[in-house]
């Protein structure tokens, strides 16, 4: 404890400004028609970083893919302080993702954090997302926001990650990309963009389309792969006031399943899969969504949003289940087949005026989304002439409809109370409604039909004071809230006759408050946040047995942590990146027994997190990178009795681009994990067989091409 509380005392100090020439703030405070973000500090380029008053980063998507792989967001992402994103080697499971601890419990999937991709939600009503449907090569942007602010998005808002596609401009461009590397991974990409005119004429188109490839044997055994990716976009100015966008994108995933190992088995073959090969675990996605955004400008103060969208996504995944536990009447069965429908609007009515001498924002809407979901279970086996074979569906097991819903009206203000103060303010009503009837019922296993409803006020504020025109101090506070998912309303207990949705399960409730220095040096900027968030009826899993697992409220949570980061580019062709993040994450009562005691740390959560890269990368001849990881222990489960180590990792990049006339050629070459070093990339929290660790992969290389045509 002496070390955690000394960081506390000296943070404070990194808030005070470097003894260095501060640069003028140039940034725009127009409100960009591409973010989605409720943030009312935003320039023409997207969100600003110097002006809004909490933690937020932004992440270009030339950054995303310079000398990456550009199959997954966590290559690049470990710039982000206070966001931990890890890669499974699972394309079956997506994504392990935690903003300040919030979704770090999330067995598959995103949780706890609301994702949006070019406005459409990539988490569902109850709080379950997923960042599959992701293309980074047509990727413009990604903002990151943390702390305070993001509970005005509403159930699940730990954290929010908002991703931006790249809108086409003159002249039009072709772009090809090609990367393969170890384990046989291959990815083949295409791109074209353009616009006519520059989008301020009635008439003024603007396009970007883009696909992709995945394929790879995977660095474990059973963990091949084969993912293909659309992505476009389509604006449209119909006249001086008024905009239409539209936006698609598809993703399918073929992915076999090598599933988490035990201590003994992941220090023996890290690249092992024994539940894998034996009962051929493997899962099928498909998804296909559309949005359409509306922008028109009212008056000069006022400006009017819609947005509205739809999707559907199939799913169907095979499990390591043994056979002789799927006789019990309740469990439901090895095979898991999902149906889902969304769709949801946004609209949003944006006001600039004055109250007296004050300048004055107003921002005011109503989100309304729902999902249907149609979920069964079958056996994962088949028995022919009195022999099993595994990994092949059989006998129904679940049949159940669950529909869920969620409408929030909001409202937000942001008031200039001087030249160097600042007041934000924000409202939201959340109301989640969840409502499931059960199919199947037989002998043993009874109805488990029912619904629920929870409601919550998320009221947020912020005074920031500009101490200069490149440095800000604010301090925020908000409250923020998370429901059960559909799949932890499941089951309220093991036994056969106590059937039903598990109606007791209570909202996690966060209250968060957040001090934060901003500081802009030169083509730089240094952050430091400090904050503490404290929580009520944290979510967690009580049992699990027979295919069921029965989650319960643990009480009273904190995480309380720092961040820093700095981003500067000198000499114009260098640039330094750093960030580092502590999360101090416990229990602060004994409300769920002996498995999560007072003190205990809360799994899934480093408590030290330390990011660094140096880029050389002028417009043309040879460009290089270098980036070291660290990454402390991580608990497994509540009663942390198992963890996976800390680890540090390093990474080499190097290539040549080639510029002329009208063609443009980038060829790379990278290696990770320089130094072969083994660790464990993903924990799967509180794993019942104790399979909680997901290895990575020891040294490994990869190579790309990326060819430019400019139609000049």
């Amino acid at each position: 404890m002496k070390k955690t509380t000394s960081v506390f005392i000296l943070t404070p100090l990194c808030l005070l400004p470097p003894f260095t020439a501060l640069a003028a703030d140039s940034s725009d405070t127009t409100t960009t028609s591409e973010s989605t973000l409720l943030v009312s500090k935003q320039q023409r380029s997207g969100l600003s970083e110097l002006d809004t008053p909490a933690a937020v980063s932004v992440v270009d998507g030339n950054d995303l893919r310079n000398s990456t792989p550009q199959v997954n967001l966590s290559e690049s992402l470990g710039s982000v302080p206070g966001l931990q994103i890890q890669n499974r080697q699972n394309y079956a499971q997506d994504l392990q993702m935690s903003v300040r601890g919030f979704g770090s419990r999330s067995t598959f999937g995103v949780r706890g954090l609301r994702i949006y991709v070019d406005g459409i939600p990539a988490t569902m009503p109850d709080g379950q997302g997923q960042t599959s449907n992701v293309d980074i090569n047509s990727i413009g942007k990604v903002e990151v926001l943390r702390g305070p602010y993001s509970a005005l998005y509403g159930n699940a808002s730990g954290g929010v990650i908002n991703i931006d596609s790249e809108s086409g401009t003159e002249p039009a461009t072709l772009q090809a990309g090609t990367y393969y590397g170890s384990y046989g991974s291959w990815r083949n990409s295409l791109k074209a963009s353009g616009a006519t005119g520059d989008g301020t004429h009635a008439g003024d188109v603007n396009y970007s389309i883009s696909g992709s490839r995945f394929t790879t044997h995977g660095f474990r055994d059973h963990s091949g792969t084969q993912k293909s990716l659309g992505n476009g976009k389509l604006g449209v100015r119909i006249d001086d006031v008024s905009t239409l966008t539209l936006m698609f994108n598809s993703v399918s995933i073929d992915a076999n399943d090598p599933g988490g190992l035990t201590e003994d088995e992941w220090k023996a073959n890290p690249r092992q899969s024994p539940r894998g090969d034996q009962f051929n675990t493997r899962k099928y996605l498909d998804q296909t969504q559309l949005g359409l955004r509306y922008q028109r400008q009212m008056s000069d103060n006022d400006e009017l949003t819609m947005m509205v969208w739809g999707g559907e996504r199939h799913t169907t995944q095979y499990q390591s289940i043994p056979a002789i536990y799927q006789a019990d009447a309740r469990h439901s069965g090895g095979v898991i087949v999902l149906e889902r429908k969304y769709q949801g609007i946004d609209t949003r009515w944006k006001h600039e005026g004055q109250l007296g001498s004050v300048p004055v924002t107003l921002t005011g809407g109503i989100d309304y989304e729902t999902m249907t979901e149609r979920r069964q279970g079958f056996q994962n086996f088949n028995t022919v002439n009195g022999v099993t074979e595994l990994g092949e569906k059989g006998e129904q097991r679940r049949n159940e409809k669950n529909q869920m819903w969620n409408l929030d009206p909001y409202l937000q203000t942001s008031w200039s109370l001087t030249p160097k103060w600042t007041l934000d303010a924000g409202l939201r009503y959340s109301t989640v409604n969840f409502d499931s009837k059960d199919y199947y019922i037989t002998t043993g296993n009874g109805d488990d039909s029912g619904s629920e409803r929870y409601h919550k006020l998320l009221p947020m504020g912020s005074l920031n004071y500009a101490a200069t025109d490149a440095w800000n101090l604010y301090v925020s506070a908000g409250r923020g809230f998370e429901t059960p998912t559909i799949n932890e309303l499941s089951y309220r207990s093991l036994t056969a006759t106590d059937t039903g949705l598990n109606l007791g399960l209570k909202p996690a409730t966060s209250d968060t408050f957040e001090l934060g220095s901003k500081t802009r040096i030169g083509n730089g900027l240094l952050t430091a946040a400090i904050f503490q968030t404290n929580t009520d009826n944290e979510l967690i899993v009580s049992a699990s047995q027979y295919g069921r697992a029965v989650y319960t409220n643990a009480g009273k949570t904190r995480r309380r942590g720092a961040e820093l980061s700095f981003d500067q580019q000198f000499g114009m062709d260098w640039r330094l990146k750093m960030a580092w993040t502590l999360l101090d994450a416990t229990y602060r009562n004994d409300t769920c027994g002996n498995n999560c005691s007072a003190g205990n740390r809360l799994p899934g959560i480093a408590r030290n997190m330390g990011y660094a890269s140096l880029e050389w990368a002028p417009e043309q001849g040879w460009h290089a990178g270098a980036d070291i990881r660290y990454m402390s222990d991580i608990q497994a489960n509540d009663a942390n009795t198992a963890e996976a180590p800390s680890y540090t990792v390093v990474g080499l990049n190097s290539g040549y681009r080639f510029n002329w006339s009208s063609w443009s050629l980038d060829l790379f070459g990278r290696v990770d994990n320089l130094f072969d070093r083994q660790y464990v990339g993903a924990v799967i929290v509180n794993e019942s067989n104790g399979r909680y660790f997901e290895p990575a992969p020891g040294r490994n290389w990869g190579a790309g091409a990326t060819l430019t045509y400019s139609f000049e």
